[in-house]
């Protein structure tokens, strides 16, 4: 079962410690989404995994085995920054990449031909990287990630400048390879992105994993948000009276409580409360999105950033 491992990582650039005993594992066709603040350690923890950067200490395995340098020929990296050949025409770039896999010249032609097609970029083989918009270059970076049909996908923001129907092809692709068994591993600053497509996130603040877990597993906290909506209120702030019970916002005209989770007593006072101020038209729990889980775990300073 090919399994992407991350043992206690741990690497100091001067007095800057980058990643502190970090760990994290990526299962067989499972998308695990990696995200945090810029400066927080995603893509140093992915060059590590890469081999472009040593750790201070800690390893990684893949497939139980130290990942060495052949282990890595198999994975399918996709850097932030644009790592293509400007000048080089696409089709040929992409099937040279194929062939330092090892693949055969023919083997590599049909593999440029499959992903140029489904990519939506078959009609560019001929022209020059650099003559691209940056949408069809970063389609032309994800296919030469894909075109050695690697056993691990590592992505380091690979959605960035991409507009919404290549976002669609882009997510229909990882998802085609999880579902081949592939693991995948992608950063991403679009965080309902990474909320609809990953089985799995890590939240990574000052190079340590602060959350991880599936968006269900990351949404219980301890307390429970009820959206309220009431028509023609007697007064305004009817709920703030409510024990037990905080208002934490407002949303076009409904007020955002919330209490222990559990607390029924809080929950049916509220109810009750709600009943009394006016006409009852919505009493609905509200389950916090990645982005709110995000800011709950990431200083101020870091989010301003972000």
């Amino acid at each position: 079962m090919p399994e992407l491992a991350v043992h206690s990582l741990s690497r100091k650039f001067g007095v800057v410690q980058a990643l502190s005993d970090l760990s994290l594992t990526v299962r067989e066709g499972e998308i695990y989404g990696f995200v945090g603040s810029n400066g927080a350690g995603k893509t140093t923890a992915m060059r590590i995994i890469l081999g472009v950067l040593s750790a201070d200490s800690g390893e990684v395995t893949f497939d139980g085995t130290p990942f060495d340098r052949a282990a890595r020929a198999r994975v399918g990296y996709m850097p932030e920054e644009r790592g293509l050949y400007p000048k080089m025409k696409v089709g040929p770039q992409l099937s040279y990449l194929a062939e330092l896999h090892g693949m055969s010249r023919t083997e590599a032609t049909a593999a440029m031909e499959h992903w140029t097609e489904v990519l939506g970029i078959a009609s560019r083989r001929a022209d020059d990287v650099q003559k691209l918009s940056l949408g069809n270059q970063q389609r032309v970076q994800l296919a030469a990630a894909l075109v050695h049909n690697p056993s691990l996908l590592v992505l380091d923001e690979p959605f960035s400048g991409l507009d919404p129907v290549a976002v669609d092809v882009m997510s229909g692709v990882l998802r085609e390879q999880a579902e081949n068994g592939v693991p995948v591993i992608f950063s991403s600053h679009q965080l309902d992105l990474v909320e609809r497509l990953c089985d799995r996130v890590g939240i990574i603040k000052s190079g340590s994993l602060v959350a991880e877990g599936t968006i269900d597993e990351l949404r219980v906290t301890p307390q429970r948000r009820i959206r309220v909506l009431v028509a023609n209120p007697a007064t305004a702030d009817w709920a703030e009276q409510v024990p037990g019970v905080s208002v934490v916002g407002h949303d076009d005209g409904a007020i955002l409580a919330e209490y222990a989770d559990g607390d029924l007593v809080a929950e049916q006072r509220l109810l009750d409360a709600a009943v009394r101020a006016g006409t009852l038209r919505e009493f609905t729990p509200v389950r916090p999105h990645l982005a709110d889980l995000f800011r709950g775990v990431v200083s101020k300073d870091e989010e301003v950033a972000a």
